[in-house]
């Protein structure tokens, strides 16, 4: 079960969250929870549950869209109100090394999907349940959750937790991410 480690006030880019780490399976990475729930701004929150994507996130690759999900997502939590859960489950749960090695197999002409199969890898390794237990933990009911992906949306069916709504999150596609989301539309089911 994970549980709360530590709170603190972190003034950000995009405005002023609070920062919580939550306990993960991996000890020197917990999960991150950033919460703007001003209850004036959002009867039932904004919920993004997030991969950590060091490559997207932090170094800005236009390999995936994630770096921009998440600026996307942050804005519109701080606007809205919400949460952003930040899981540690880097390259789809296969790691960042790994990941990078999918890179190359990639670059070599294999799609994202087989790239982790040639590694030895399912498609996708990702858990979002640690995401379900601490927003019940937190004591969120209801939530609108921003989404492409339906195994997100899946994972709160049994929850406890209602969904009211599922909020898009579209980044317009590069040259660079093109085929990535391609396959992530045609073969793994998103919502673009």
């Amino acid at each position: 079960m994970t549980r709360l480690l530590v709170t603190s006030a972190l003034p950000t880019v995009y405005g002023p969250f609070t920062l919580q780490a939550w306990s993960s399976r991996y000890e020197d990475f917990p999960h991150l929870v950033l919460l703007n729930t001003d209850q004036h701004k959002a009867e039932v929150p904004l919920v993004r549950i997030h991969s950590e994507c060091a490559t997207g996130d932090l170094l800005g690759s236009t390999r995936c869209d994630c770096g921009e999900q998440f600026a996307s997502a942050m804005r519109s939590i701080e606007s809205e109100g919400g949460i952003l859960i930040y899981l540690r489950q880097e390259g789809r749960g296969i790691g960042l090394v790994n990941k990078l090695k999918a890179y190359n197999l990639q670059d070599e002409g294999m799609d994202t999907i087989r790239a982790n199969h040639a590694l030895g890898f399912h498609t996708d390794e990702r858990r979002y349940d640690e995401g379900v237990e601490i927003l019940k933990q937190i004591g969120v009911t209801r939530i609108r959750l921003i989404t492409n992906n339906p195994d997100k949306i899946d994972v709160f069916a049994q929850s406890g937790i209602e969904v009211t709504e599922r909020v898009p999150l579209l980044i317009d596609p590069r040259p660079e991410n093109r085929r990535y989301l391609e396959v992530k539309k045609e073969l793994m089911g998103h919502l673009l």
